[in-house]
Parts: C-alpha cells; structure tokens; sequence
C-alpha cells in the first residue's frame, strides 16, 4: 500500500518534471515558430527582396523548410545519445543550441548591408535550429512519459505538447506587441530583432528549470538492467529501422495531417490575410494570439480524454474534423471580419489539438525504452519532412497559380485524411507499462497494468521480434 506522503512525493515529482519539459518546449518552440512568423512578415523583405511579394515569401518560407530537413538528422543524433546516455543531458544540450542560434539572429547584417551573406547565414542558423529541435521534441515528452504511470500518462504527457502553442503565443505576442507600438518603418529597421534577442534571456531561465529535474526512472532501470545482462550495446536508430519501422511509419502518418494543419492554420494564415486579402499584420497577429491561448489550455484536456477512452478516438475526433473544416476555414477568413477570423483560427487549433494533445504518450507507446528516443524521434521529425516542412511553402505556391483558397482546403483536407486512415489501422496503446518490453506487454506480463498494455498494445507491436 502507498502511503499518503509517498503519493504525494510522488505527484510533486511529475509536476516539476511536466514544469520543466512545458517551459523547456515553450522557449524552443518560441525560437522555432520566431522565424516563421518572421519569414511572412520580415525575412521576405530584409533577407530576400523581390518585385514580387509572394515570391519573397516563398523563398523566405523555402529556407524555413531548411530548418525542418535538419531535423530528422537531430533526432537521430539526440535520440542515439539519449538513448545511451541519457534525457536530461540531451534535453539541455538541445535547448543551448536552439538559444543560441536564435539570439545570432537577432544580430544578423541584412542584404542591404552584406548582399548574399546575409541569407547564407540566416539559413545556416536556421539548420542549427532545426538539428535542435528535432532532437528536443522526443526528449521532453519521454521524460514525463517515462516518470509518470499509465493511468494519466495521456494527460501529464500532453503537457509538452502545449509548448508548441505556448511557443507560438509567445511569439506571436511579441511580434504583436512590436508592431502595435512602432511604426512598420522602425519595425523593419531594427524592432524585428528584439524578439531574438530575448531568446537568451529565457534560455537561461530554461536552462536553471531543467538541470533541477531527475533522470528518467524507466530509462534508469532499463541501462541497469542490460549491464546486468551484460548485453553489448547496439545502434538505437538502427535497431529501430530493423524491427519498429511499422511504428516509425505509424507515427509519421499520425503526425502528417498534424502537422500539415498547424502551418497552415498559422504561419500561412498570415501571408494569407496580408498578402492576398489585403489586411493588416496586426488582424492575423491577433487572431492567431487568441486562438493560441485556447490551444494551449485545451490540449492537456484531449490528452486527458486520450486516457479515458483511447489515444485513437480522440485523435480521429481532430483528423475527421480539420479534414471537414478544411473548407469552413478559408470560408470564414474571407470574410475580413477580425471576429470571424478569430473563431475560424481557434476552431481550427481545437481540432489540431485533439490530434496533438493524445501524439505524445501515443507515440511513446509505440517503443521500448532502449530504442523510445531515437523510435519517437525519428517518426515525428521525418513527418515533419514530408509534411510541416513543405505546408506553407505548397500553401503559397498553391494561392500564387491558382489566386484561390480552394486548392489549399483540398490540400489541407487530404493531409487529414491521411492521418484518419493511419490511426483507423492502428491499434490503441492506451494503458501500455512502458517499463515492459513489448514482447513482455503482449503476453500481459507484468501484473495489472502488463495485463492492461497486452490487451490493448499486443497488435501494434505484434511485428517485433
């Protein structure tokens, strides 16, 4: 039996684990999505001028996409090392990287000053950026995931995801905040670069949260297990290519219509409401600021839903909505009223939160511990390849040759679709002990909740070896 104080230890623990993944996400997200945002609002016109505005936006938005090529490559290397050494060493590893890149460009000369430099180092930054995150998104949720149990690891899980939305807020917020107080002349001189700047400032903020928090206990046990055995260690990533590449491409079409939602629903959101409807920045800024705020706050309630009836339901809720609401959305935006655009955007990011909020102990539960890091890792950052990468770039391209939002909603309605059809082949995962190996899990091995993670884990798994 537990005792009182034990129990209570023990939930202080996991919140402090879940403050420190939350704020550490929230800060890298804040330097990722930065340069989106500034992609369609400032880097078109200082870093890559053309005659034409959406043209400058599409370049802009192709050295954008460089930072997600760069992140599969970080999750091989971070989900490699963290799954030798450790979480907490490569969480903050990833985090100085991120920083440190972002508060560069806030320093950066522009091509008025330098020419091609300029865009050269943007973009070599920007791959910094990208190796960083893709290391530090399977981190910070295996870190809550493998500290709390199976009961709520939907909801305390979840918690990292709403750094994303939190990232963005905070971004957005800023950006908001500068252009309503400057005038777009001194904007585009030097107010941009503030926001970079203050990257170093909450760097070190993160930095203090996470080198107070403890190593993951499954991961601890799970190291001293296999040098009790004596077993020679082995590549993670290519244990994950030989005998879990199902899962990696479970949680790849999982991610897809995810991910393909989010920058449409916001980074092409604002070249969508300036360029072509003709709107202030300040109208897409704000209606982005509000939506993001009821993002952030409902994405550990789909997570807690994910607990009681299943990772898949509530993610289908989401992928079946945005597939339909695909064409509402620009529908509405076309309207030109602030309030109209606001309740389309925060619909939008509702739906997108019910395929989020579920995504991290989802995919968590598809690997075993000695391969979760580079498993997660490299299914959510290879999506991001294929699909958040490439969105607003296609979006653009798409609104230029067409001058019409209707191929968009097709594009985004069939990203949806894809990620409806994954999960409807998937198998739950809800309830997995992931201090079992699977192959233990499917035989229901480990008392209740081994019993729990076999009957509802057994077929998802069911190819490894």
């Amino acid at each position: 039996m537990v005792s009182p104080g034990t129990e209570s230890k023990a939930s202080s623990g996991i919140r402090r684990i879940i403050a420190a993944s939350l704020i550490g996400t929230t800060i890298e997200w804040y330097d990722f999505f930065l340069y989106g945002t500034a992609a369609a609002l400032v880097f078109n016109k200082l870093f890559f001028p053309t005659a034409d505005p959406l043209t400058g936006t599409l370049i802009a938005f192709l050295t954008y996409a460089i930072g997600f090529l760069a992140r599969p490559l970080g999750g091989v290397v971070f989900g490699h090392f963290g799954d030798k050494v450790g979480r907490k060493k490569l969480l903050v590893l990833s985090l100085l990287m991120m920083g440190g890149a972002t508060f560069a460009m806030g320093l950066l000369p522009t091509h008025a000053s330098i020419g091609v430099g300029a865009p050269v180092l943007l973009t070599a930054l920007r791959l910094v950026q990208g190796f960083a995150l893709g290391g530090e998104w399977g981190g910070a949720v295996l870190i809550v995931s493998e500290h709390g149990g199976a009961e709520h690891r939907g909801f305390w899980a979840s918690w990292p995801q709403s750094g994303a939305p939190g990232g963005n807020l905070l971004a957005t917020g800023v950006l908001a905040l500068l252009a309503a107080v400057q005038s777009d002349a001194a904007f585009l001189a030097w107010g941009w670069r503030i926001p970079f700047l203050l990257s170093g400032v909450l760097v070190m903020v993160g930095l203090w949260i996470r080198l107070s928090v403890s190593e993951s206990p499954v991961f601890l046990a799970a190291q001293a297990a296999a040098a009790a055995r004596g077993e020679a260690e082995k590549a993670p990533v290519v244990q994950v290519f030989r005998k879990d590449w199902r899962q990696v491409l479970t949680a790849i079409g999982t991610r897809f219509g995810e991910n393909i939602s989010y920058y449409v629903l916001t980074s092409f959101l604002l070249v969508y409401v300036t360029t072509h409807l003709g709107l202030p920045k300040t109208t897409a800024l704000n209606a982005l600021l509000i939506g993001s705020a009821v993002h952030f706050l409902t994405i550990p309630a789909w997570g807690a839903l994910s607990d009681r009836i299943g990772r898949r339901p509530v993610t289908l809720i989401g992928s079946v909505g945005m597939a339909l609401w695909a064409f509402a959305f620009f529908a509405l935006v076309d309207s030109k009223s602030f309030v109209v655009i606001t309740l389309a955007v925060t619909a939008g990011l509702l739906l997108h939160g019910a395929m989020y909020g579920p995504q991290a102990a989802f995919i968590s539960e598809m690997f075993d511990t000695r391969v979760r890091y580079s498993g997660a890792s490299m299914g959510s950052q290879l999506a991001s390849i294929i699909a958040g990468a490439l969105a607003p770039i296609i979006a653009v391209e798409l609104l230029k040759d067409y001058d019409s939002s209707v191929p968009v909603s097709v594009y985004l309605s069939a990203a949806a679709l894809v990620t409806t059809l994954t999960v409807l082949l998937a198998r739950e995962t809800r309830g997995r002990d992931l201090s079992v190996p699977k192959a233990g899990a499917e035989a229901g091995g480990a008392g209740p909740a081994g019993a729990a993670a076999g009957s509802g884990y057994a077929g998802a798994v069911s190819d490894h070896a």
